[in-house]
Parts: C-alpha cells; structure tokens; sequence
C-alpha cells in the first residue's frame, strides 16, 4: 500500500471522544475504511457478511416514567454462526456515540473469541445515534432522553428481547464488550445489572467524569517524549515552540500570513477563529498519540521525526509542513476549516444529516461527563488558550445547560457510577500507557473479588478490539492473551455455579 494511502487511513481512524471539528469530520469516514477491511478479513477468511443480520426493536423513550408512553426505534446486529445451541453463551458488542454496522458482530477480537467459545454474537446501536433516532430527536426538548442511565435501560431491554427471540435460559452466559464510552458503558452495565451480564470488558473506558480533562493533553505530552514510541525530549520542545510561534503570530497581527501559510480557508481575523486553528493544531498531534501505530506509519515517531528535521527552519515550518501533510493526505479538504461561527452551526444541526453524531455528542459532554481536553496546566505542549471556558461556553448557548450547572452534572455521574472507584465486579478494565483516556480509567486491579486491570506497554486506544494483525507489538498479543483468559475463566465460573 502507498504512504498516502496508509496515510489517509490513519487519519480517518479518529474516535469520537476528541475534541474538535476537523476530528469529526474525520470520524465520518473512519467507518468506510474499517469496513473495507473488515470485507477484506471476510473474504480471506471465507466469511460472508449475510451471517449478520439487522433487526429493530421498540424501546421506551423514558424508561424511568411509565406515564410516558413515547417509543423509538432502536437497530441491533445478531450473527448465530458461531453460536452452540441452545446452551452456548452470548457476547454482547455494545454501541457507543457513533453509527454502528453489522461488522460489530462479524470483525474484532470479541469475535475471534465468540469462535472458540461458540458464542451467539449481538450488538445494539445506541440511542440518539445511527439509525436508532427519533423523529425530531435532535431537537433540545427530546435530547433531555440521551443518557448513559438511558442507554443501559435499553440494554437491559435488549437483554430480554433477545433472550425470548433465541428461547435463552440462565445456562446462556453474557459477556459484555465496549471500547471508549461504550467500555465504560460494559462495566457500568455489569456494575448496575449484574444479574443480567456474568463479566464485562471494558476498552479504554472513561469510568471516571471529569469536567477540566487536563490529563488528556498531559498524557499526550509524555507519549511524545516517550521514547519507545518514538517520542523524545527534542520533539516536545519543538512542538511547543511550534505552538508559541503560531500563537504570538496569530495575536501579534500577523494572522493573515499565518493563515495562508496553514492553508486556511479563510483568515482567522476573530479572537475565537484564531483559537480554533490552535485547536485544529492541537488535534493533529491528539489524533496522533491516541491511535498511534494502529494504522499505517503515521505514527508519533513519524510526527517526532518531522517535528525535529533539522533540514527545515524553525519549529513553526516544521509545522507547516505537518499540517500540509495532514490536507494532502485528506484530499477532499482543499483547506483547513477554523471557523468557530461554522463549528456553532455545525452543532446548532437537529438533523444527523451533518457531522453525525457531533451535536449529541457534545450534549453529553455538557449533560454528564465534561470530558474538556483543556491546555491550561504547564504540562500541555500546545496553547494555553485551549480552555475550559472556550469549550464550556457552548452548553448554553447550544442546549440552554448553563456552565453554573456542569459540576453538579460531572458530580451525579461520579456519584452513580462511582467515578474513579467504580462499583463493578467482574470487569476487566484494558488500556494502552499512551492513550490519554487511560488518565480517566482504572489501570490497577482491585481485590481478589474486584475487577482487574491491564495495561498495555506502548499502546493506544482501544488498540485490543481490533482483530490481530502481524504488526502487533508483543505487549498487545499478550493482552489479547490475557483477555482470552479472563473470558475463559468467567465462563467455566458460571458454569460451575450454575450447576451448584
């Protein structure tokens, strides 16, 4: 494959959870190319895409007001090929804040293992996102229904429309799987229906809510420096003088040479546009360390060695240069978008037609989780003018959530869930010690009774999920050993006690 193509892949395969437009923009296409080669994977394998089959149900829209009688159509995925009728166990692939497909249930690591253990395959799409929206669901008035307490309502519900579907009984164990919110969707599932799911994998799961997510770009900072990944001390300090320059450039009064240079679509002239562009910046490098090697040689070593090439003057060209490599590789994007009036509008949508999932998305962040990537703290190597003010601005403006009100949001959620001493039994928690979101997940085991943790050396987001390949790094094939373990060992568990 050409370095523009493994170039143009690793762009795309950006998780939602960013901050940033451009990162969303990005993520519309991230489905395209992970299903080109999961039908690839099929193919070599002799598999065929008609094991999937989609279906829909009927789900509450208030679960917790039985006055309500309101419903909304939500899309689940079921492949039975594997499945060991009637007693074999099932693996549920829960949807996050994203369009799910009918890969959910035919590529991944939960698949390889629904193989082995004879597993019947689900997936369920979450409310609010994909095709599982109401009509108008968008609007303000209905969005007061998109919730993570929701969500595992439906879950529950899907529990049992399957379970009466497929004639289960208690001898068909469930194993929940999830990556990102959808992980920490699995071990809050477990955690409050434990009756319902034997064990659940949570991937890279944000359990804890934070409303100023400073860590996020403290952790990108030392994946930069870390040297086992390619990083190093000279790579940050290029990338931090980068940004410094930029910065006094942009507010010095030279931001129409500055636009032209980073090739923007129109002068950052505003205070705000100006701050965009920085973050537009910033996302590059986010992007980067977050799903570093996962897809093609974009990686931070590659990042680290165009940041440090002594044969291109000064920090600030070095990332100029990035950022053309970042348009090219894009190639429908002839320039870089870093209007904040656009980014509002793009949010203001109450159709799923324009960014999908972006404005419910952010809803969450304002309803629930924060999750503010924010750079005020010395450790950030980009702009202190990324703020918390900047992004939390929006929750009123957008949703009528006033900023007054985003602790006591942040705080519920803590507060029922149990934030960063989740209540959950059974749930094995895996991370990559490169990945920012590791900050806001559990990364130590807990008692003999409690949940687990695995930390994976030099790896990245979610990186576990995906089916192996041979440029795995050893530390994630023994990870992916691991979780095979863990699964193996739940599933011999409920069996005994059921037989007791």
């Amino acid at each position: 494959m050409a370095l523009s193509q493994w170039l143009m892949i690793m762009i795309l395969f950006i998780h939602s959870s960013s901050s940033g437009r451009l990162l969303w923009k990005m993520k519309v296409h991230v489905h395209e190319v992970q299903e080109q080669r999961a039908r690839e994977h099929l193919k070599l394998h002799s598999a065929s895409m008609e094991q999937a089959f989609e279906g829909n149900m009927e789900q509450p829209l208030d679960h917790f007001n039985h006055h309500k009688n309101s419903t909304f159509t939500q899309r689940f995925f079921v492949n039975k090929v594997y499945w060991k009728c009637p007693h074999g166990p099932v693996f549920l692939y829960i949807g996050g804040e994203g369009p799910l497909t009918q890969f959910s249930v035919l590529a991944g690591h939960h698949v390889s293992m629904a193989k082995k253990h004879g597993a019947l395959l689900v997936a369920l799409e979450h409310r609010f996102y994909g095709q599982s929206i109401v009509p108008g669901g968008l609007e303000i008035q209905n969005l007061q229904y998109l919730s993570s307490q929701q969500a595992l309502a439906d879950l529950a519900a899907f529990h049992l429309h399957i379970s009466e579907k497929f004639s289960l009984t208690c001898w068909n164990i469930w194993i929940s799987f999830g990556g990102s919110y959808a992980g920490a969707l699995s071990a809050w599932f477990r955690g409050k229906f434990p009756h319902l799911v034997f064990g659940a994998v949570a991937s890279s799961a944000p359990v804890q809510a934070k409303l100023d997510f400073s860590a996020y770009n403290t952790v990108v900072g030392h994946s930069l420096l870390d040297e086992s990944v390619g990083g190093s001390d000279k790579c940050v300090e290029a990338v931090r003088e980068a940004f410094s320059v930029v910065e006094a450039a942009l507010f010095g009064g030279n931001e129409t040479q500055v636009g032209k240079d980073f090739d923007c679509c129109e002068t950052p002239k505003s205070p705000e546009d100006r701050t965009e562009l920085l973050q537009v910046l910033a996302d590059i490098f986010l992007g980067t360390v977050q799903y570093n090697e996962e897809v093609g040689p974009l990686t931070v070593a590659y990042l680290c060695d165009i940041m440090t090439n002594q044969s291109d003057e000064g920090a600030y060209r070095r990332l100029v240069k990035l950022t053309k490599i970042y348009l090219h590789t894009l190639g429908h994007t002839p320039c870089l978008d870093v209007s904040r009036g656009e980014t509002i509008s793009e949010l203001n949508r109450t159709s799923d037609s324009g960014i999908p999932g972006y404005r419910q998305w952010f809803y969450q962040t304002c309803s629930e989780f924060g999750f503010y990537q924010t750079c005020e703290d010395a450790s950030c190597p980009f702009s202190r003018r990324l703020t918390l003010q900047t992004q939390t601005q929006l929750c009123p403006l957008l949703f009528n959530i006033p900023q007054s009100t985003l602790p006591a949001n942040i705080h519920f959620t803590n507060q029922y869930y149990g934030g960063e001493e989740p209540r959950t039994q059974q749930v094995l928690y895996v991370n990559g010690d490169i990945d920012p979101w590791m900050a806001l997940s559990i990364v130590r085991n807990g008692t003999s009774d409690d949940h687990r943790a695995i930390l994976i050396h030099s790896s990245a987001h979610c990186a576990d999920m995906n089916p192996a390949t041979t440029r795995d790094r050893p530390s994630l094939t023994h990870a992916r050993q691991e979780i095979e373990r863990c699964v193996s060992v739940w599933l011999k568990r409920a069996e005994l006690e059921h037989r007791i």
